[in-house]
C-alpha cells in the first residue's frame, strides 16, 4: 500500500531506504511484527502488474530505459570507459531488473569476509539465512533448456573436464561448494509462468494491503538524512509531484540503496571522506573516510560466433547457461566463470569497429573474473543530489595484471569449447575477435576494451573490525560512530563473492532484520 495522502505523522518505527533486494526482505521481516511500523522509500513505481518487468525473459529491454538510473563510468584507460551500470528505478531493485541467475556464496567467500573483520558472517550462519529465502530459486525448468545451451554445456565439460551439475546451489548448501562445473543456471523464477521471483515478488507482493504496519512511498527520493548530533533520525525526501516530506524513524533508518545510491546518500549527508565532501562542496557532518572507496565488480569480456543455422529461441533470459573453471589449484573455488548468451551481445564489439548489427544468428561467451583484484572507488561531483556520482571501477588496473590474464585464459577456453562437439557443429564462424587476434597481448587488448560488467557493483561501506579504519558498518552493520543508522545491502560487502551475488544480498536482508530485532 502507499503512504496515505491524509497521513501527516510520517513517524514509523523504522525507515528503509531502498525497495530493493535487501529492503525488501527487511520490509516483510520487520512487518511481521503487528506493533512494529515501517516506512519503504523507492525511487520508483511497483513492479506490481507491470508485465514488462515481472516477465524475466524481457529483462534487456530494463536497461538503460525509464526504469534505470543508468550510471555512467569515468574514462577507464585500461578497460571500457562506455559501461553503463544499471540501477534498477523500480519496486524490487535490481532484483526487478536483472536475470536473477541466483548462486549461494562459495565458503571461501565467507572465510574470506570472516577474515575480513565481518565476525559473525561465517558460512554456516550465512548458509542459515539462505536457506530461508521465499524466492522460488531453481535450475532452468526442462521445458525452457535450449538444445543450443545444453551442447554448450556438454562441450564445456568435454573441453575443461568440468562436470555437468545439474543443481549447483545443492553443491554449495550440502558438499561445502564445487571447484568447477558446467550446467544450467539456478534462476530465481516462476517456471509455469516465466516471471520473476523477485524480491518484490517474494516479499511484499504477498503482504501488500494487509499489513496496515507497512507503508510504501513510492517514486519517492530520498536526498539527505537528518541528523541530530550523532544520531540519524530520519530522511528527507522529495515525492513524485516535487512535496518535500521529513520522514522520522523512532527507531532506526536503514539505507537498502545499493552500493551506488547507499554512499552517495551517506555522503550528500555529509558523511563521508572529509577532502572527498569539501571538494564536492558538502559540509562534514560525520569524518568516514571508507565511504565510496572498495568499489568492487565482477568484469566480464565477449568472444562472439555466428552460428550455422537458427538459434531456438527457448529460453528463461537469453543467458541460461554457466560455466566455472579452476586454474589455481591452492583455492578450492573456481576463478573463471563463462555466461553463454544466445543473442549477439555487440554494444562493445561495435565501438571496436565490428559489425552492428552483428550477425541475425549469434550466440556469445563471456568470461568473467570471479575475485576481481582491482578496487575503485565512487564520489559525488558536487552536492546537487541531481547530478549522477563518478564511478571509476579502475578496471584491469591491478599491479600483478591479474584480471587481464584471467580474461585472455578465459577467451582462449571459450575457443576450445567452440571447437568441441557437439556444440561445434553449431558454429559457422568467430565474429569477434575473430581468428587473426591470437597473442596474449592481442587478446588482452580486445578482451579489455570490449570488457563490460555483469551489473555487480558492492563493498563501497564495507563491513570490518572496530580497529579497521576503511570499514564504514560494523559486524552488526550499524555505521561507525552514528546510532540509528545501519547499511544493508551489497555495499557492505568486504569482499566480492565468487558467483552472481543476489542470494548474498538477500541472505544480508534476512540476517540484517533479525540483527535489527535482537537490538531493540
Amino acid at each position: 500500500m502507499s503512504a496515505r495522502d491524509n497521513d501527516t505523522t510520517h513517524e514509523y518505527d523504522y525507515v528503509i531506504v531502498g525497495g530493493g533486494t535487501a529492503g525488501s526482505v527487511i520490509a516483510n521481516r520487520l512487518t511481521e511484527d503487528p506493533a512494529t511500523s515501517v516506512c519503504v522509500i523507492e525511487g520508483g513505481p511497483s513492479d506490481q502488474g507491470l508485465q514488462r518487468v515481472l516477465r524475466l525473459k524481457d529483462w534487456l529491454d530494463l536497461l538503460e530505459s525509464d526504469l534505470d538510473y543508468a550510471y555512467p563510468t569515468v574514462e577507464q584507460p585500461r578497460g571500457n570507459s562506455h559501461i553503463v551500470h544499471s540501477r534498477a528505478r523500480v519496486l524490487g531493485g535490481c532484483s526487478s531488473h536483472n536475470t536473477l541467475i541466483s548462486f549461494r556464496p562459495f565458503p571461501r567467500d565467507l572465510d574470506d569476509w570472516v577474515a575480513a573483520g565481518a565476525h559473525g558472517w561465517d558460512n554456516a550462519t550465512v548458509q542459515s539465512y539462505a536457506d530461508r529465502l521465499k524466492n522460488n530459486i531453481t535450475p532452468v525448468a526442462p521445458h525452457h533448456r535450449n538444445p543450443i545451451v545444453a551442447d554448450w554445456i556438454t562441450a564445456a565439460a568435454a573441453a575443461t573436464g568440468a562436470p555437468v551439475i545439474e543443481d549447483f546451489n545443492a553443491e554449495t548448501s550440502h558438499r561445502g561448494g564445487f571447484s568447477q562445473g558446467a550446467g544450467f543456471l539456478p534462476v530465481s523464477y516462476d517456471p509455469h509462468t516465466g516471471h520473476r521471483s523477485s524480491a518484490s515478488v517474494a516479499y511484499l507482493h504477498p503482504i501488500t494491503g494487509l499489513r496496515a504496519n507497512l507503508a510504501l512511498m513510492l517514486e519517492t527520493r530520498a536526498y539527505e538524512l537528518v541528523l541530530e548530533g550523532e544520531r540519524a533520525t530520519g530522511v528527507r525526501v522529495a515525492t513524485a509531484d516535487g512535496e518535500r516530506r521529513t520522514v522520522t524513524a523512532r527507531n532506526e533508518v536503514v539505507l537498502c540503496a545499493g552500493a551506488i545510491d547507499t554512499p552517495r546518500l551517506l555522503m550528500l549527508s555529509g558523511v563521508g571522506p572529509a577532502a572527498d565532501l569539501a571538494a564536492a562542496g558538502v559540509g562534514v557532518r560525520h569524518d568516514l573516510p571508507g565511504v565510496g572507496e572498495n568499489l568492487l565488480d565482477h568484469p566480464e569480456s565477449v568472444i562472439m560466433w555466428e552460428t550455422a543455422r537458427e538459434v531456438p529461441d527457448t529460453t528463461v533470459m537469453s543467458s541460461d547457461g554457466g560455466l566455472f573453471v579452476r586454474r589455481d589449484a591452492s583455492d578450492p573455488r573456481p576463478d573463471l566463470m563463462f555466461h553463454i548468451y544466445q543473442v549477439p551481445f555487440d554494444d562493445n564489439t561495435a565501438r571496436l569497429g565490428y559489425d552492428s548489427p552483428g550477425p541475425r544468428n549469434a550466440i556469445c561467451m563471456t568470461p568473467n573474473v570471479p575475485r576481481s583484484r582491482s578496487r575503485g572507488k565512487m564520489w559525488l561531483r558536487s552536492a546537487d543530489p541531481e547530478e549522477k556520482p563518478a564511478l571509476d571501477f579502475r578496471y584491469f588496473t591491478d599491479p600483478g595484471d591479474y584480471d587481464a590474464a584471467t580474461i585472455v585464459d578465459g577467451l582462449r577456453i571459450a575457443r576450445e569449447i567452440a571447437a568441441t562437439e557437439p556444440f561445434a557443429s553449431w558454429i559457422e564462424r568467430e565474429v569477434a575477435p575473430g581468428p587473426s587476434v591470437a597473442t596474449d597481448a592481442e587478446l588482452s587488448e580486445f578482451g579489455r576494451r570490449a570488457a563490460h560488467t555483469v551489473y555487480h557493483p558492492a563493498g563501497t561501506c564495507r563491513m570490518g573490525a572496530a580497529d579497521d579504519p576503511g570499514a564504514v558498518v560494523d559486524p552488526r552493520l550499524r555505521v561507525r560512530g552514528l546510532s540509528g543508522l545501519r547499511v544493508a545491502d551489497a555495499s557492505v560487502f568486504p569482499t566480492m563473492p565468487s558467483p552472481n551475488p543476489m542470494v548474498t544480498v538477500l541472505t544480508v536482508g534476512e540476517r540484517a532484520a533479525d540483527l535489527i530485532r535482537a537490538d531493540h
